[in-house]
């Protein structure tokens, strides 16, 4: 007798079988253990191509050219390696996109940056618009830069299990706009905004917009070119899996580099790097971006992931993204609903990213239970347990082990 369990085991084989990408699980170090990894969206798995990388690079390049290194290839590395996510991943053409800091100094360069540069042309121009749900790092960003700037923040109060619409943002923009920070993946929810039409509407009101692409980049189709970005800063340590710490990427429409003055002037994005001229001149073009001596280590994992994302395809990936996601959610109203947990994420594969929120008051315990059993989600308020499916990386087979570990801690903690 076929019982529901074996049929959910049966179906979630079906899909592996039947999954082109599924060979490339086979491409990341620790894909083949028994751990439950529902953390992608978080840090993903190392390749296993990146560890031979930084070997080959510690033996040659560092141990065997030293200094030369830097003439020979590393003082343009994060150009080409820009180039490179610009081709893959977020859709942009050449010399717009470079690797640079944290995410956090790189957003706070772009949105100093753009607000100045708007309350320069129009001194009207003195807000700041962001959700009340964005990345807690953007929001105390923009705080931090209406306050030291004599600006003020326009807050959009959104909805949590979803993000930014369309008649928020025209609802809170206008003649004193200066820029607007979104995230394209809501971070709690996994939301997928428009950002095409939300960037056209930014742009009617005669603002700027930044979109924060930390949970997009690598695992949706990214625009910034043909949807008329202006800025845009990414990390590479979530579905672009530098590793933990690696260094972020930043996208500035052509248009606007020479009317940015970035804040934080450092030697390497003057005009002449080697002149250590007695004054600051802004290079031309995207190198005036960068501060400081480029972070080389961290940024060759990232070059391995967006090879690889360049030769699977956005489209491809983003097609596993939502199959494995329909299908989490699907064993949430099989194995949990009746446990109690609501997903707290969009239904609508349209308007979902790449991870999945589950609800239920015990959540936090949860969390901490399954991480001693090996099985790996994260926690977010209020009471949500997010799964994240890292399409290259996470099986079907994965998904519902997960789901059912899930299952049976909830039901543990809650008799």
């Amino acid at each position: 007798m076929t019982t529901i369990a074996d049929e959910l085991t049966a179906r979630a084989a079906e899909l592996d079988a039947a999954d082109p990408l599924a060979p490339y699980r086979d491409a990341f170090i620790g894909a083949e253990s028994p751990l439950v990894y529902f953390d992608g969206n978080s840090l993903g798995r190392p390749l296993r191509r990146s560890a031979e990388t930084l070997g080959r690079f510690v033996h040659e390049e560092w141990g065997g050219r030293l200094i030369r290194g830097w003439d020979e290839s590393w003082m343009e590395l994060p150009f080409r390696i820009g180039d490179a996510i610009g081709r893959s991943v977020i859709g942009a053409a050449p010399g717009q996109t470079v690797i640079g800091d944290s995410t956090t100094v790189l957003l706070y360069k772009l949105i100093r940056a753009a607000f100045d540069a708007q309350r320069a042309a129009d001194p009207a121009r003195v807000e700041i618009v962001i959700d009340t749900d964005n990345f807690p790092t953007d929001r105390y960003l923009v705080e931090g830069i209406a306050a030291e700037r004599g600006g003020r923040v326009r807050w959009i109060d959104v909805d949590r299990s979803a993000g930014v619409s369309a008649a928020q943002l025209r609802d809170a923009t206008g003649p004193a706009t200066a820029v607007v920070v979104i995230s394209q993946i809501a971070y709690r929810s996994g939301y997928l905004a428009d950002a095409e039409a939300l960037t056209r509407i930014a742009h009617d009101a005669g603002a700027l917009i930044l979109w924060d692409l930390c949970h997009s980049a690598g695992s949706v189709a990214v625009q910034a070119d043909a949807w008329g970005f202006d800025l845009a800063v990414g990390c590479t340590y979530k579905y672009l899996n530098g590793g933990p710490g690696a260094p972020a990427f930043a996208y500035v429409a052509e248009h606007l580099q020479s009317r940015l003055a970035q804040p934080i002037q450092g030697w390497m994005g003057t005009a002449d790097v080697f002149a250590m001229g007695p004054g600051y001149t802004p290079a031309p073009g995207i190198r005036r971006v960068l501060s400081g001596t480029p972070p080389i280590i961290g940024m060759l994992p990232v070059r391995d992931m967006v090879d690889l994302i360049a030769e699977v395809g956005i489209p491809a990936i983003r097609e596993k993204s939502v199959a494995l996601t329909e299908f989490a959610i699907a064993l949430a109203d099989d194995l949990l609903a009746p446990l109690g947990v609501t997903v707290a994420s969009p239904r609508d594969a349209a308007e979902r990213g790449g991870h999945v929120t589950l609800q239920h008051p015990s959540m936090r315990d949860v969390t901490a239970r399954l991480w001693t059993q090996d099985v790996i989600p994260d926690y977010r308020d209020p009471a949500g347990l997010r799964i994240g499916l890292s399409p290259l990386s996470t099986s079907f087979a994965e998904t519902l082990a997960g789901m059912r570990a899930v299952r049976d801690a909830v039901s543990t903690i809650t008799s």
